[in-house]
């Protein structure tokens, strides 16, 4: 790195002291920075020593209600499931006493859920990442969650204008989420955009131009996610194929040396191998209706949790079906065994008697027919990282913790 792009990087990282309140900037220093170092450290010695398994960090879709019908959005159109409460609460009150302090909270949309502050509230010690379209983020919303002071929102833009529109079934979506953006910064938020990167948006979302964009409105990280074509409307035409996830790779690598944000993705290690957040146990998902799954699109699950959530640990731990699922997914690839391997993930879940977790009870018939798909495994051309500070990031977060052997 130049000494250009060192001061670049400076630059980044203070804005966020800069810029969002200080009691915020507290918040996320210590219940996401400090407690997830800890976290992380106990987590890699139960998986060194082999011990009952838990993940690190635990994903939770708390409803299927949304305000939009996305394509190739897993999360079934008008489903109604949601989770109780009960189970939200208990689920976070588990978790933490195996040290796990941060949590993404996914949909549906969100902020549908009612009494989602409250619960979020009461555990204060916690960080959470909101997963959400932004488009019900007023100024009122936004200074509800400074207020709270532990969440991040991430706010999915799939597009600029004409994409978003098309993309997610209704007119003027980037306006709309644009709005919350604009409000997460008046409240001086820490947050994020988030974008599913696909064929028709990939000249308007991978690009320098974009990445000025989001930084100017405020946005301190941007998440680029891989598309993959689920759910019951799939559109596999509009999946990247092997070089547009090569090239992905190498703009977010060059990119990281001096961008006016953080730049996020799960997909890599700091030496450019691919894996699978959940194949490493790193992390799983819990769906509205309480059904511990594998990730948050592969919607099939053996377990479910109790009124209260109590059992999670027993669950986590003595869940044979998830062992074996990870076990399967590092088996010949270390990418996204949904994308290249959508038949031999369908006789494993039926061989397991797994259930459909959704409201269209589809999912089974929908793995038998999706067409293997590129993924982000591409062997012989691994992307290294260039920058130290995600080097670093990577060699501690995201190096396998055994999983690939």
């Amino acid at each position: 790195m130049t000494l250009r792009e060192y001061a670049a990087n400076f630059k980044t990282a203070m804005r966020v002291p800069l810029e969002c309140s200080p009691r915020l900037v507290w918040k996320f220093a210590y219940n996401f920075g400090w407690r997830n170092l800890k976290n992380i450290n106990q987590f890699e010695k139960r998986q060194a020593k082999g011990d009952p398994f838990f993940p690190a960090f635990i994903m939770i879709s708390i409803t299927e209600t949304c305000n939009l019908s996305c394509s190739g959005c897993w999360v079934t159109p008008g489903g109604k499931k949601t989770m109780t409460p009960e189970q939200l609460d208990g689920i976070i009150t588990e978790s933490k006493k195996k040290g796990s302090y941060f949590f993404g909270i996914l949909g549906g949309e969100p902020l549908l859920y009612k009494g989602l502050f409250e619960i979020l509230e009461k555990h204060s010690d916690c960080y959470f990442q909101l997963f959400t379209n932004g488009m019900l983020i007023t100024d009122d919303i936004a200074l509800r969650m400074k207020k709270l002071g532990n969440i991040t929102p991430l706010i999915s833009i799939e597009g600029l204008k004409e994409e978003s529109d098309h993309r997610r079934g209704k007119n003027d979506v980037f306006n709309k989420s644009l709005s919350g953006v604009k409000a997460c910064k008046k409240a001086k938020l820490i947050f994020g955009a988030a974008a599913s990167i696909c064929k028709s948006n990939y000249n308007d979302l991978v690009s320098r131009e974009y990445i000025d964009l989001l930084a100017k409105e405020g946005a301190h990280y941007l998440w680029y996610y891989i598309y993959r074509p689920v759910g019951p409307k799939p559109n596999v035409e509009n999946a990247l194929d092997k070089e547009e996830i090569y090239k992905l790779r190498k703009f977010i690598v060059e990119q990281r040396k001096d961008a006016p944000l953080f730049i996020i993705e799960t997909y890599w290690d700091a030496h450019g191998n691919a894996l699978c957040p959940a194949a490493t146990g790193m992390s799983h998902h819990i769906s509205p209706n309480g059904a511990v799954e594998f990730c948050p699109p592969l919607q099939m699950a053996k377990e479910y949790l109790n009124q209260d959530a109590s059992n999670l640990t027993e669950v986590f731990e003595q869940s044979d079906f998830l062992s074996n699922l990870r076990a399967l997914t590092v088996k010949n690839s270390r990418g996204c065994i949904l994308l290249e391997d959508p038949r031999g993930l369908a006789e494993f879940l039926e061989k397991h008697n797994a259930v459909d977790t959704t409201t269209r009870n589809t999912v089974i018939s929908e793995y038998k027919n999706m067409i293997p798909v590129a993924g982000h495994d591409q062997r012989g051309r691994e992307v290294p990282e260039k920058n130290i500070f995600y080097k670093l990031m990577k060699k501690k977060y995201f190096f396998g913790f055994g999983a690939y052997g």
